[in-house]
């Protein structure tokens, strides 16, 4: 018998095939267009992606970045609650549904799937794509404005990805309430620059006011102690490349890295993990450096050397990202 597809794989074939028949140069030209649309001001009534062309060339470019940085976020929030499920899911401003395959990827079986957004094109073309996914067939594809008149209905986990950026300041802050007063747990990425970590730390302090704990990626719920404007927390998640990204960047390595900053609140019973890598580990001769964001609340930078024995090794193997220190093998 066959190994079954993972989604990752399915949404790589299936974002191939939307680009049947699309000339290439057309392509690369909707999506120049459309990025430089997306790094100015979008009022949130005006929806970016237009028609079909625009949402499948924009959509097999932006949704495996978007997919690969969910999913880091969302690992690393299965992490703190092993035992958990979500059995119903709102993508809100999901466009053409990257968080939704990001999911299943991480809790894999059906369960009730809700896509909001105000781009009929992109709901359209994400319906499409669902077909390839058996955990999708049954999803709900809604319209719906994002912004202060939004109602969502009890659900277990909402995701919010790459979409507070397109919105007003009152209308990020409606989303949020809603979603924090609507779900179990909130999931919300964002760009890994500055001003997309300030998104991502007004949502967490709006979070925490309405009662969640933060589990990911901060190991705990009290202010930030990176200070404002001299620094900011992102990570990376690497990205294959397709030939329109090569086409479009100019670039011939056959992956690229995609900076997010994130933040993971919930109701549930999970443990944040003791500390986490808040920057790539340097490796030195005999020795690893890792900065780590602490239970404390506060920022450290530990040294790890041979004369650690086993805990060497693990610092050599750890990542931008992961947990520390490494959870000891069960008996």
């Amino acid at each position: 018998m066959n190994d079954p597809v993972s989604p990752a794989e399915t949404l790589r074939r299936s974002l191939a095939e939307l680009l049947d028949g699309l000339p290439p140069r057309q392509a690369a030209g909707a999506v120049e267009r459309l990025i430089a649309n997306y790094r100015g001001q979008t009022p949130t009534h005006a929806p970016i992606l237009r028609d079909r062309a625009d949402v499948a060339a924009y959509a097999a470019y932006r949704m495996p970045a978007t997919f690969e940085a969910v999913r880091s976020a969302l690992e690393a929030f299965a992490a703190t609650a092993p035992d958990w499920t979500p059995r119903s899911h709102v993508d809100v401003g999901g466009g053409t549904g990257a968080a939704t395959w990001a999911v299943t990827a991480t809790w894999p079986g059906e369960r009730g799937v809700t896509v909001l957004d105000w781009a009929e094109p992109a709901l359209a073309l994400g319906r499409e794509i669902a077909a390839a996914n058996p955990a999708l067939r049954d999803a709900r594809w809604q319209r719906a404005r994002i912004g202060a008149d939004l109602t969502l209905a009890d659900t277990d986990l909402v995701t919010v990805s790459y979409v507070l950026n397109e919105l007003s300041e009152p209308d990020r802050a409606a989303l949020v309430d809603a979603a924090a007063a609507a779900a179990q747990a909130v999931v919300i990425v964002e760009a890994g620059t500055p001003a997309g970590y300030a998104r991502v730390i007004e949502a967490r302090d709006r979070l925490v006011r309405a009662g969640l704990h933060v589990v990911a990626p901060c190991p705990h719920s009290a202010a930030c102690p990176i200070e404002p404007g001299k620094d900011w927390c992102h990570f990376s998640a690497r990205v294959s490349r397709s030939s329109l990204h090569r086409q479009v960047k100019g670039g011939t390595l056959p992956y690229e890295d995609e900076k997010f900053s994130y933040v993971v609140a919930t109701r549930l019973p999970a443990g944040p993990a003791p500390s986490r890598v808040v920057r790539r580990p340097q490796i030195r001769k005999g020795q690893v450096l890792l900065d780590l964001c602490e239970a404390g609340g506060r920022l450290s930078r530990t040294t790890v050397t041979k004369r650690h024995g086993s805990l060497y090794k693990a610092a050599r193997d750890t990542e931008w990202g992961d947990t520390w220190p490494p959870e000891e093998p069960s008996a």
